[in-house]
């Protein structure tokens, strides 16, 4: 049998579609929503497929599946919008990288419609991404923002992974939650964001306070993360209002990215609750 036309998959495990950034990062607000992801988006593995077809804003355009993998969605109710194309697992291991897991499943879909800078919410909670450029590391900082109810992740358009296969794959549904701004550049964005009231703060080891004792007051809040190796850049560093650092009590004072962004997320909805309005 001739496995099912594909396109053609590239060393991170999804096609090299071009991305668009969004129009955010200037004073003028933009037309529309900005996408965060030009082309189709590709999105593997049980998790990550699940929650993309149980979003009604995520058009599926194609779905390749194992006969065990539709028998999984199919008891959860989540086949109603698209019929899948059964296949063996090989035709969807050629079209991955040979390490990615896919359990069976390989969805095709439309790019998701995001905020812009000006659309997010007042008072809400924002991640800012200072050029992350490893897409396991934001895919997790993705699931983690899903898991604290970001309203949204602002990160340049270049110097960072699409929002695709891996990054997808490892933010385990989190792209459908958690959505992200791109923006052609960050110190503008987060000019932006302090002209709306955002409080900028940028975590860096050598921060003056502990984040933990920082007040975050009742406006919106933006935190700045920048790469591991690289931390934030001068001109990022700049930008921000204050910058803070985590205190570490073990011997191991420095923390990947995504844990970091972990902590601080927990660290501020613990200061900033969500309303009851904001759980719906």
């Amino acid at each position: 049998m001739r496995p099912p036309r594909s396109p053609r998959p590239s060393g991170s495990g999804s096609p090299r579609w071009k991305k668009r950034p969004a129009q955010g990062g200037g004073r003028e607000a933009p037309r529309g929503f900005p996408r965060d992801h030009e082309g189709p988006v590709v999105i593997y593995g049980y998790h990550s497929v699940a929650e993309a077809l149980a979003n009604p804003r995520r058009k599926p355009i194609r779905l390749l599946a194992t006969e065990n993998a539709v028998a999984r969605l199919t008891e959860a109710g989540l086949l109603g919008r698209v019929t899948p194309e059964i296949v063996r697992p090989g035709v969807i291991d050629r079209l991955l990288t040979p390490d990615a897991v896919h359990q069976g499943l390989y969805l095709e879909a439309e790019a998701l419609d995001g905020p812009t800078l000006e659309t997010i919410p007042q008072d809400g909670l924002v991640l800012v991404l200072d050029q992350i450029t490893d897409p396991h590391n934001v895919g997790a900082i993705v699931r983690t923002a899903a898991a604290f109810a970001v309203d949204a992740i602002v990160t340049t358009a270049r110097h960072s992974p699409e929002a695709t296969g891996v990054l997808a794959k490892s933010a385990s549904g989190g792209l459908e939650h958690a959505p992200l701004v791109l923006v052609q550049n960050l110190a503008r964005a987060l000019q932006t964001l302090g002209d709306r009231g955002f409080l900028r703060i940028g975590l860096d080891s050598e921060g003056d306070a502990s984040f933990d004792e920082s007040a975050l007051g009742s406006g919106g809040v933006a935190l700045v993360l920048g790469a591991e190796g690289k931390g934030l850049r001068q001109l990022t560093r700049e930008t921000c209002d204050r910058l803070a650092r985590l205190d570490a009590p073990g011997a191991i004072k420095s923390l990947n990215v995504s844990n970091a962004a972990a902590i601080a997320l927990y660290v501020a909805r613990r200061a900033k609750p969500l309303t009851a309005a904001g759980t719906d």
